[in-house]
């Protein structure tokens, strides 16, 4: 409204001008040679309007047709850019309905319009895969990896069908290009740690652990990384690595102590085993702290020496007594294991260790064999020795392993004789 007013307005003052020129009169006069022209100055004004007008209306007529073609090109474009997205609509519409082969056409038909888009390369491997034709998907998806905006898409699909066929040397060189392209992808790192897993890299899969794995299952995965690894001084490193993430951790106490004593340092591995004894009394860490000991009453001063932080423990009065009977303290022997039966902390091992008792102090004799056979009925119903069990799906193991290759969870084989710490769940299949 504004824009009619101030056109009318401005209208006016022209027809206003236009007449005072008239009433004002007056010409304009030009000699060419010997003829002499004189126009009135209002006609003379407004025949230079008409030219003016003229030259800009052939001015704008020539714009005109120099930009028809681009104006033709646009509006093409704009029409496949419409035709295009409405056939990525329906293509996905397909997807979701699972008709794969109604996909495939319909994003032919897109990528026929739009070309090759992030959009349309993503959909047509996708609505491959969907067909089974995971050749023409990877094909899309190198497609997509090749160019830098859909970069991490491709390597995402690439990836998801390197470890679905478990090609995993290739998932892994995929996995490290997806981080390359998008740092920091909570999903690639993920994936780059369930990689670790399957192919047994500890020293990776210890890198990548969130840092909500603690305790066990981190120092199960420091002690696994140690064994790969070929350098002596990280193997080291990462053995302290896992019994500080576990002080208890008894695999770990006993390689270190290993190495410390093919080292050279006898006393410090002992020192090792007897902090690990502290936190977490184990069978094995007593037979390692032992095993130099030929003379039976050296192995009784070694068992005190090792259990004398940890005196009242089941595992500790357990292996004073053994040692003890072994050396025929049998006085002493009795007594700590009458003590470990009191406690209620006892096991099958103790019952059986009060036979072999019964057996060294009444011999072959009636008393003997009644003594025996009522130690052997509580043995039988007595708890079980302690284990190492995958707390993940119950599996018992004879010995510590990184992973259970049972269910495939790493870090959750512990000694059923102290209380789990997981501090989360890897799985590796």
């Amino acid at each position: 409204m504004a824009r009619a007013i101030g056109l009318l307005i401005l209208l006016a003052a022209g027809v206003a001008l236009a007449l005072f020129l008239r009433d004002l009169g007056g010409a304009i006069e030009m000699t060419v040679g010997s003829t002499f022209v004189a126009v009135p100055l209002w006609l003379a004004l407004l025949a230079l309007v008409i030219a003016f007008a003229v030259v800009h209306l052939l001015l704008v007529g020539w714009r005109s047709l120099r930009n028809w073609p681009a104006r033709i090109r646009a509006r093409r474009a704009e029409r496949h850019r419409r035709d295009g997205d409405a056939a990525v609509t329906r293509a996905l519409v397909a997807l979701a309905a699972g008709t794969s082969d109604q996909a495939r056409l319909e994003i032919r038909r897109a990528r026929k319009l739009l070309g090759d888009t992030p959009q349309t390369l993503l959909l047509t491997a996708e609505a491959e895969r969907a067909a089974g034709r995971n050749d023409a998907a990877n094909e899309a998806y190198k497609a997509l990896a090749a160019r830098e905006d859909g970069k991490f898409l491709g390597l995402r699909g690439l990836l998801r069908d390197a470890m679905e066929r478990q090609d995993w040397p290739v998932a892994q060189r995929l996995a490290r290009e997806a981080e390359a392209a998008q740092p920091g992808a909570t999903w690639v790192r993920e994936e780059r740690a369930a990689l670790a897993l399957r192919t047994r890299d500890w020293r990776e899969a210890l890198a990548l652990s969130p840092p909500t794995v603690t305790g066990t299952t981190r120092a199960s995965l420091a002690l696994a990384a140690a064994a790969q690894e070929p350098d002596a001084e990280k193997a080291a490193e990462l053995e302290k690595q896992a019994l500080s993430a576990d002080p208890g951790f008894a695999p770990a106490a006993l390689a270190q102590a290993h190495r410390l004593e093919a080292m050279g340092s006898p006393r410090r591995a002992k020192t090792v085993l007897q902090t690990a004894w502290a936190a977490a009394p184990h069978p094995d860490l007593a037979e390692a702290y032992m095993a130099g000991e030929k003379d039976s009453l050296a192995r009784v001063k070694a068992a005190e020496a090792l259990t004398h932080a940890n005196r009242t423990h089941p595992e500790s009065r357990l292996v004073l007594a053994r040692t003890a009977l072994a050396a025929n303290l049998t006085g002493r022997a009795r007594a700590e294991l009458e003590a470990l039966l009191a406690s209620g902390g006892a096991d099958r091992r103790a019952y059986l260790a009060m036979v072999d008792m019964e057996a060294v102090e009444l011999g072959d004799s009636a008393a003997g064999r009644a003594a025996e056979a009522k130690w052997l009925r509580a043995a039988a119903e007595a708890p079980p020795e302690p284990r190492w069990r995958c707390y993940a799906c119950a599996t018992d193991h004879a010995a510590w392993a990184p992973v259970c290759e049972h269910c495939g969870t790493a870090g959750r084989i512990n000694w059923t004789g102290t209380p789990a710490s997981a501090g989360g769940t890897l799985t590796a299949s």
